[in-house]
């Protein structure tokens, strides 16, 4: 059963049961047919002519089973947690330490929030595995906003040491890896290992750059853009490698490495995956409803992967409102990147620490929802009036870590670009800025006139060929007109 005969307005009812439009759910509650990667609009919605499917979305067939999966659980984990509550309260004996309470405190209001959040908060575009997963990471970009907020406000010296009460290791100057120095591919002098240099840059970063760029090709959907940003942030490293040590690296670990191994071959493997995602068939089925055990099997493992697909074209230059938010969506990579290295130079963590890669973990689960949500404010602004919650939150984290930066080290950030470095991106600015004044403005209106001057020969040519058939009254007129319309529509 396909989702717009389901879904549309008007839709017929089948035979069965399952063809019916299946009742609302609970707030907290989750439609089996939104269970979904990626959840279709709202019914009454018109797109691309009567259907509701987007001619970049694909089609979904689903019988609507609605199991105890799928219900909404509020009253459960309501009774759950005001028992968990009420244990802490009446049978657990406080200890008189205030620091370990003060901690217990935190975590305890941390975890009721994102139980309500959970169970309340509004669903977003994904909803596979399940609603509530998704809905977690979104209360978890509340919390993680309100630390950074409460970090913002403290001095610097008290920021630091704030970290302390996460862990007792930190709070402490840490030097930074020097990734440059000896560059040389073959070192004769070193007789032992004379690749050494190359085995020097083989550790844990090397996956996480390729796991870390497959995701991120997931999220965007666009080689392009990826290839962009990817060769961009070299360029940043290039450039801000006298403020930050790390980021000085040997010429062949910036684009042998980093650009073609580690980052190419993840965007390759992504764009892979989207293509086998844009092919899959998107059939499914309760799984009481699947008479083999391999078939259940299946069904369990797919339960992780999206419901439908969507397939993202930004189109970057049909229209000037599109190609700015794909510069800004640009911006926002780069500089959510550029924050991974200098967040922890100033809150003095080391790069191997788990909160940094908390951190990733955390960018990788909120990204995803928050690109869909962009992409469908971009595509469709008639229908998504409104930028999403997540992309939202995602874009003042990205604020506020940056913000933190400039004020734990606002030395660090005013160290002054090498003069060719500052010639470079003058030139890419300039180029930038002159293609779109081109592409958006010269380029129309240099089109709208050559328009209006053939129409006008044409009028001329049409003029002087009627008077020549003697008939030139009523033809002159027809053609008045229609040159009139043409008009009115450029």
């Amino acid at each position: 059963m396909r989702r717009g005969e389901r879904r549309g307005p008007g839709a017929a009812l089948g035979k069965a049961a399952l063809e019916e439009q299946p009742p609302p759910q609970p707030n907290g509650g989750a439609n089996p047919a939104d269970a979904a990667g990626e959840r279709p609009p709202p019914p009454g919605a018109e797109r691309d002519g009567p259907g509701l499917r987007r001619s970049t979305e694909s089609e979904v067939y689903d019988d609507g089973t609605n199991t105890f999966f799928w219900r909404a659980h509020t009253l459960t984990v309501l009774f759950i947690l005001t028992c968990a509550l009420g244990y802490v309260t009446l049978l657990e004996e406080t200890p008189q330490d205030t620091a370990y309470n003060t901690k217990r405190g935190i975590v305890a209001s941390i975890l009721v929030f994102l139980c309500f959040g959970v169970t309340q908060a509004k669903d977003g575009p994904f909803s596979r595995p399940h609603p509530a997963y998704w809905r977690f990471w979104l209360c978890v970009s509340v919390v993680y906003e309100l630390f950074l907020i409460f970090i913002l406000f403290q001095t610097v010296q008290d920021g630091r040491q704030f970290m302390k009460y996460i862990d007792p290791h930190l709070g402490v100057p840490l030097p930074e890896r020097d990734y440059g120095g000896n560059c040389l591919i073959y070192d004769p002098g070193n007789e032992t290992d004379p690749f050494h240099n190359i085995w020097d840059k083989l550790d844990g970063f090397v996956p996480a750059h390729f796991f870390g760029w497959y995701l991120k090709t997931l999220m965007i959907r666009d080689w392009w853009m990826c290839m962009i940003i990817s060769v961009m942030f070299e360029f940043l490293e290039y450039s801000l490698e006298h403020q930050l040590p790390n980021f000085s690296e040997c010429w062949w670990d910036h684009w042998i490495m980093d650009v073609i191994l580690c980052n190419g071959l993840g965007i390759y493997c992504g764009m892979k995956t989207l293509s086998w995602l844009s092919l899959k068939t998107y059939k499914w089925q309760g799984l009481w409803n699947i008479p083999t055990y391999k078939g259940k099997m299946k069904r369990i493992v797919f339960q992780f992967t999206p419901y439908s697909w969507v397939k993202f074209e930004w189109k970057p230059a049909s229209s000037l409102r599109r190609w700015l938010a794909v510069c800004g969506i640009i911006f926002v990579f780069l500089l959510a990147e550029l924050n991974t290295f200098y967040l922890k130079f100033v809150l003095w963590m080391p790069p191997e620490h788990y909160l940094v890669l908390l951190r990733l973990v955390f960018f990788v689960n909120v990204g995803g929802v928050a690109m869909r949500e962009i992409y469908d404010f971009m595509d469709d602004p008639k229908f998504h009036k409104k930028l999403g919650q997540q992309a939202w939150l995602v874009a003042a984290i990205t604020a506020t870590e940056f913000l933190i930066v400039v004020k734990y080290d606002p030395y660090t950030l005013t160290l002054s670009l090498p003069f060719y470095i500052t010639q470079c991106w003058i030139l890419g600015i300039i180029l930038v800025l002159t293609w779109t004044a081109w592409r958006f403005f010269i380029r129309d209106i240099t089109l709208r006139y050559k328009e209006i001057r053939r129409q006008k020969q044409e009028h001329k040519y049409e003029k002087d060929k009627c008077l020549s058939n003697g008939d030139g009254h009523s033809s002159m007129l027809e053609e008045q007109n229609g040159n009139k319309l043409r008009e009115r529509k450029l």
